[in-house]
């Protein structure tokens, strides 16, 4: 896989140089790359007790991007995936402690234990109170002597930083955070592994498969469980989760191992709101990337039964941008539609034949959407076939409010519930076709000649022309060869569609925005859903 990168040799340099070159001047770095990666705050006067973490890098923004006000003196940067040295670590903890000492935040791992553990003892030596803490978060292998640290190590970030902020002393700061630590449960879940710069992807997750319990640095999970959809994985998420939690209020950090869209991460979010552990989550930090695993198309829920102090540190305000805060989890409040949107709706009324050819439609469009999808993905977006499919399904869930008895009020009736289901520029042209049918047919025009005008209709809105490379190839033909039959309008329909894939050149629809080598050859996704569903019917 092509990364953005130089050498790979480089990359965590470059990365820690771009971090604080982007700071506005808040952060700074020490000298000694590339064998010592230290950043911090450029601040700092050491009248406080100081906060160092670290670890091996890939897990951005963590752990340089909570270096700052409120949160971390100084992040100790490794290789992807390996932890610091121990002159590296010891340098941090050298150039940010004063009096009043400092706290090593330690995830569990055996090289970052033994690094920060042994920097700290010869911290000591030079006289400095240092004190260190292990976070061991992940329930994922319930067998293992020691807990690898996670996404919950955020907590104590968080906690700790408030803390120290108000320049409360380091032990009562370990006090506190071991608290933090020992109520803190994280497991993660993945659709796949990450790509370690420079190196193959390795390919553990089959298609159709999901890792729970898999770690930041890629390690293999609990398990793999077969995958369905969002709900299902929450649902095995929360199920783990709930295991590990005792009563009282909670608060959940729902943190992008990396690779997941901010959309996906706002469906997880609503599952996480409504799934079986919700009754005791009453707060949430996130969705938002944390603590990552480079590119992992994956998510992580954290929590912990946060007291009042324990709230308020991790309500206390920070300027840092990868903190992304904490809210109250609330039901959804819905809100009437404005006067004037709220459609009114006609009387609904049965016609067997008629509800039978409208279901027909649908299922063909259904049946088709993963080729329509495949269609568009060489000339567009990829998204034809699920937008005419949604728009089918939420047809068929319709139909008893339909008046399928009268026609003229149908076509109305189908283009006020395509604007409302169908998105796009496809939903609002189809919304435009049916109401101008409807009116058509309102005049006396025949069916053909209602469904001619309500294209002349959305030919004259939309743009488009024969030729112009839409679904107007197809859909042009096919009305005007339906006055004779229904074999003729299909063949005329599959002719308009093939045509489609000789034209390199879209004056009308998102092909404009395509260039004409990646045109050529691809029937227009449009045009040839108008096919198949006359080609369906005749049969």
């Amino acid at each position: 896989m092509t990364q953005f990168m130089n050498n790979k040799e480089d990359i965590v340099t470059e990365a820690i140089d771009g971090v604080i070159a982007v700071s506005g001047g808040k952060l700074a770095r020490l000298d000694g790359y590339p064998h010592i990666r230290v950043v911090l705050r450029n601040d700092w006067d050491k009248s406080k007790v100081a906060l160092v973490s670290g670890g091996g890098s890939g897990h951005e923004p963590a752990h340089a991007g909570f270096v700052g006000e409120g949160m971390l003196t100084a992040a100790v940067c490794g290789d992807v995936f390996a932890s610091p040295s121990v002159d590296a670590v010891l340098a941090g903890i050298l150039a940010v402690t004063g009096p009043a000492g400092c706290l090593l935040i330690v995830k569990n791992y055996t090289g970052d234990r033994l690094n920060f553990g042994l920097a700290a003892e010869r911290a000591r030596a030079f006289g400095l109170d240092v004190s260190m803490v292990v976070v061991d978060d992940d329930v994922a292998l319930p067998d293992l002597p020691q807990a690898r640290g996670v996404a919950g190590t955020l907590f104590v970030h968080k906690v700790a930083g408030a803390l120290a902020a108000r320049g409360v002393k380091l032990d009562e700061i370990t006090r506190r955070v071991e608290k933090v630590i020992s109520g803190t449960k994280t497991i993660g879940m993945s659709l796949d592994t990450c790509t370690v710069p420079g190196s193959p992807k390795e390919s553990r997750i089959p298609k159709g498969m999901a890792e729970l319990g898999l770690g930041i640095h890629g390690e293999a999970g609990v398990e793999q469980i077969q995958y369905s959809d969002a709900r299902q994985a929450m649902d095995a998420v929360a199920a783990k989760l709930g295991k590990h939690m005792g009563e009282g209020d909670h608060v959940a950090l729902l943190n992008n191992l990396g690779g997941a869209s901010v959309l996906e991460m706002a469906i997880l979010a609503n599952e996480l709101a409504n799934s079986s552990i919700a009754g005791k989550l009453k707060w949430i930090i996130g969705p938002a990337a944390m603590v990552t695993s480079l590119d992992m198309r994956g998510f992580s829920v954290s929590v912990y039964p946060a007291d009042v102090e324990d709230l308020e540190a991790l309500s206390q305000p920070t300027p840092l941008s990868a903190w992304p805060g904490i809210s109250e989890i609330t039901p959804v409040k819905v809100l009437n539609l404005p006067d004037g949107l709220a459609p009114i709706k006609p009387l609904p009324s049965e016609h067997a034949e008629t509800r039978a050819f409208l279901t027909k439609c649908c299922e063909i469009l259904i049946k088709s959407e993963s080729d329509l999808n495949a269609l568009d993905a060489k000339s567009g977006d990829g998204d034809t076939g699920s937008t005419l499919a949604g728009a089918a399904r939420a047809l068929i869930a319709s139909m008893d409010t339909l008046p399928l008895a009268d026609h003229t009020q149908l076509y109305r009736a189908l283009g006020q519930e395509l604007s409302q289901t169908m998105g796009g520029s496809s939903g609002v042209l189809l919304a435009i076709f049916f109401a101008a049918a409807g009116d058509a047919a309102s005049s006396g025009l025949s069916m053909t000649g209602a469904l001619k005008a309500g294209l002349v209709r959305m030919q004259e809105i939309g743009g488009a022309k024969l030729g112009d490379r839409t679904m107007v190839d197809a859909l042009h033909p096919a009305l005007e060869a339906l006055e004779d039959n229904l074999h003729l309008a299909a063949k005329a329909a599959r002719a308009g569609a093939d045509h489609t894939a000789t034209l390199t050149k879209a004056n009308a629809g998102r092909a404009t925005y395509i260039n004409a080598q990646q045109l050529e050859g691809h029937t227009d996704p449009g045009a040839e859903a108008v096919a198949r569903l006359f080609e369906h019917l005749q049969g």
